[in-house]
This record gives C-alpha cells, structure tokens and sequence, in this order.
C-alpha cells in the first residue's frame, strides 16, 4: 500500500487521463462507426467504397503505427493540436473501425422486410436506418461495442509514449523516486481494472434493458 498512498497524486493524475482519453476517444469511435456503418450498407456505390477502405486500412494498420502517423505526421501539414487532440484522433479512429463491423453486423440481423417496408412507406435511406434498422440491430451488438470500448481503454496506454498524461505512464515517475516496480505495475493493473469493469458494467445494464425490452 505504500506505493499507492504516497504516490496517489501520481496515480490519480494518471488515473484521470486515461478515463479522460477513454471516454473522449469512445465518443468519437462511436460516431465515427455510426456513420461509416451507414457508409458500408449504402445504396451508393462510392459510400460503400469509402467504408470499406475505411475499415480495410485502419483494421490493418498497427495502432502504435497510426500514432506517429497522426503525431507526426499531421504537423506536416501545419496542423498543430495539443497531444492528448492528437491521441483521442489516432484511437477514435482507429476504434471506429471495429465499432462500424459490429453495427454491420448488427444491421445485417435484421430481416430485410423491415426496410422493404419502411422504403414501401416512403421512408428515405436514412430514416429507414435511423428509425427502423438500427434500433433493432442496437439490441443484438450492445455486448461486442462493449468489449471493444473495453479493448480501446487498454489501447489507450499507447498515448503515455506520446507525452499524454495516463495511467501506464506514471510508472517512469514512481520507479525515478525508488520505489519498487512490481508493486508500480500492479495498482497500475488495478487502475485499469477498476475502468473495465465500469464499463463491463454499464454494457451489462445495457443488455439487461434491451432484453426487457424485446
């Protein structure tokens, strides 16, 4: 417990970026998949196009690899932003990718008859994905969008290497004032552990509701 208690600034301080980064970088990946999502199952050939290069390519590519791309690369087009702007770009994005294959697979549990009505009543293609198809496929992908939030919290240990305060990244100042790093790691791993299983818990809620529901 010594290392906690006379550290807990230091923890607390890491704490609260990695919750910060997670919950940012969640809602982007959430809006971002939503609406590539909508890309993928597009009347329009070019959107199509676009979603599939989208999560073709972001799928692909190792996250660290996306940071220096976003980190360093941006810059370069004098885009300058504030590290943690640039982390929350590189896992949003990143992230979405996966969020837009869950909802696609969510919105292909829907029987097909459920938008040819919706088309037979005038409905436009986003008011039918809107109103009629996404509302039912919510149900079924509540679980996977949760471990996939789970896996971006984790993720999110990659931006402390980009000079954003997080969690895994207070290590370096514990271990410079003698302290010894098995017991650094592990309320690191507690740290971490207490975010997941938040979010577990809300997506168990989630499920719950949704099943009431049916």
């Amino acid at each position: 417990m010594k290392v906690l208690t006379d550290n807990w600034s230091i923890y607390w301080h890491g704490f609260v970026g990695t919750l910060e980064l997670t919950v940012v970088s969640a809602a982007l990946a959430l809006l971002l998949g939503v609406l590539v999502a909508s890309f993928r199952v597009s009347p329009v050939r070019a959107l199509r196009a676009f979603g599939a290069g989208w999560v073709t390519i972001l799928r692909n590519t190792p996250l660290t690899l996306l940071f220096f791309i976003v980190v360093l690369g941006l810059p370069r087009f004098d885009i300058v932003l504030p590290f943690f702007t640039f982390s929350v770009l590189a896992l949003g994005c990143y992230t979405s990718a996966f969020i837009c294959e869950v909802l696609r697979s969510g919105i292909n549990t829907v029987p097909p008859g459920q938008g040819e009505a919706a088309r037979s009543l005038g409905m436009t293609f986003g008011q039918t994905l809107g109103l009629v198809v996404l509302p039912q496929a919510y149900r079924s992908v509540v679980a996977p969008i949760g471990s996939v939030l789970i896996a971006l919290a984790k993720n999110s240990a990659i931006a402390g290497s980009f000079s954003v305060v997080e969690l895994l990244g207070t290590y370096r100042t514990i271990n410079e004032l003698g302290y010894g790093i098995v017991w650094t790691f592990v309320w690191i791993a507690v740290g971490y552990l207490v975010i997941t299983l938040a979010i577990s818990a809300v997506f168990n809620l989630l499920e719950r509701r949704t099943a009431v529901s049916r």
